[in-house]
This record gives structure tokens, sequence and C-alpha cells, in this order.
């Protein structure tokens, strides 16, 4: 199976999987997802939703700077869609909060003490 070099026109909910990771677009992407999940506090405390939002959100953004790159080199884009598509990237990520959170830690004798635990 071939794997594909460049981001899709049209969302596909695996469409990073799909990707060459050898690619420049692979790995930005999915630099961009692992900061998003960061943002949030970690994807092991993330919903299946807000994962879900997010692959939507960092496509719809690789969409948007596409169009952006277009508009600059010339060619006509659609005004109606990209505003469209803006105003869904925002409502992504005001769903999934603008606002970074921090990841639970223990505290360190918390920390000190399963060290100790797990060396037993």
């Amino acid at each position: 199976m071939s794997r594909e070099t460049t981001i899709p026109s049209e969302f596909h909910p695996r469409f990073l999987e799909h990707l060459d990771g050898r690619t420049v677009a692979a790995r930005t992407l999915r630099q961009r997802l692992a900061e998003v999940h960061a943002d949030l506090g970690g994807a092991d405390r993330l919903s299946y939703a807000q994962r879900s939002l997010c692959r939507r959100a960092i496509w719809l953004e690789t969409w948007l700077e596409t169009q952006e790159a277009r508009a600059a080199e010339g060619e006509d884009i659609d005004i109606g869609r990209q505003t469209q598509a803006m105003n869904a990237l925002l409502g992504l990520w005001k769903a999934l909060g603008l606002e970074r959170r921090s990841r639970e830690v223990p505290s360190l004798g918390e920390y000190l003490q399963q060290r100790q635990e797990a060396a037993r």
C-alpha cells in the first residue's frame, strides 16, 4: 500500500495514518497534534471526542494555510469558504479550550515513594 504525500483536500478521520511519515507534511501535522494534546493536558487525559476534534482542527488549520498560500501566489480562492473554515476552526479551538491545561503530576513525596516501591 502506498502512502499519501499530500494532505487530502477533504477531511478523512485517518488521514494522518495514510500520510507518508517521511514527508515534511506528515511530521509537521503529527507534531502539531502532539502539541495540541500537550496543551490539553496530554492525549491520555482526552476523551475520544476531544481527540477527534483535535485531528479535525489540525487538518482544517492546514487546509486554511494552503488556501492562504495559494492566495499569496495570486490564485483566486473562495473567500466565503475561507471565512467559513476560519469560523469552523475557531469553533473547534473554543470547544477544546484556548487555555493550556497543566498535566497532573504527583508531588515530590509521592514520586519518591512510587520510585521506592518500584525498586523493591
